[in-house]
């Protein structure tokens, strides 16, 4: 899909919008927070590029999470995902970034584990600027995988794409939904994760509205132009059932087969659809 110059695209649209509203719960960002989400999105994806190529058989996952701390701050931004979700009996999570290997799906803890040849590894981050946020996911292969991984990774990348090509003002959510799921069933049988879906973006990580992977039959909210969602398809090879390890974190497969995640943040413009987390 071909797509317009981020900065010419957002300063069009940011000249129609004042300041930040409201719409069936959902907000319509001002032209200062647009400004603000692409340069969040534009560090998301560069250190997520860092990463990329950065990983290797033999770090381990904290030496992956001192990276993207490091680029995150030195770029001028905060991590977005450092301390995320403390509450009264419950840490916050402890890393910059997630790091998800194998079976897998998201929110695995930097730390000790040495990466191996044959993983697959799920790298999500996350970055603030001036309050707003960018959130982005990919998926790589160290070394050498099966056909049936390369082809289940190319899947997650096409269904985030799919989904993409849906954020258009007067589509819906479940457009979006919906073009997610024919993506990934056409390509092959595997299984959607339900329990955690994309979702609004802004001034909160997780606003409104949630974005399901998966039709679920409703319309879901209308999409304006200055709205903002992260999409993130998670795709398993086998069963779509998960569970959640021990440490309230890391989500695995029920069937200890591989998953992959990928993510962008994208604004809803007059147009082609935005995404401020894409760099290359």
């Amino acid at each position: 899909m071909e797509l317009k110059s981020k900065q010419v695209s957002i300063r069009r649209l940011s000249d129609s919008l004042g300041q930040s509203t409201m719409a069936s719960g959902i907000t319509v960002k001002s032209s200062r927070e647009l400004d603000l989400m692409h340069e969040a999105g534009r560090i998301t994806g560069l250190t997520l590029l860092t990463l990329r190529d950065s990983i290797a058989v033999g770090m381990t996952t904290r030496e992956l999470d001192v990276i993207a701390e490091r680029q995150i701050r030195e770029m001028g931004a905060i991590p977005a995902f450092k301390g995320y979700g403390r509450a009264p009996g419950r840490r916050g999570f402890p890393g910059t970034l997630c790091v998800s290997i194998n079976n897998e799906i998201v929110h695995g803890i930097p730390g000790d584990r040495v990466i191996s040849e044959g993983d697959v590894v799920g790298l999500d981050l996350g970055a603030i600027m001036g309050g707003l946020y960018g959130d982005s996911a990919l998926t790589v292969a160290v070394g050498e995988v099966s056909d049936d991984v390369r082809a289940q990774m190319e899947t997650g990348r096409a269904a985030l794409f799919a989904g993409i090509a849906l954020v258009r003002a007067g589509n819906r959510i479940g457009d979006v939904s919906a073009a997610i799921q024919a993506e990934i069933e056409r390509r092959g049988i595997y299984g959607i994760v339900r329990e955690y879906v994309g979702h609004g973006i802004g001034r909160q990580l997780h606003e409104e509205p949630q974005v399901p992977n998966f039709s679920s039959g409703a319309p879901g909210a209308l999409l304006r132009p200055g709205m903002a969602i992260a999409i993130e398809p998670m795709v398993n090879l086998g069963t779509k059932a998960t569970k959640v390890l021990r440490d309230d974190w890391t989500v695995v497969t029920a069937d200890g087969l591989p998953s992959v995640h990928y993510e962008h943040t994208v604004i809803v413009t007059e147009g082609e659809p935005l995404i401020t987390t894409k760099v290359e």
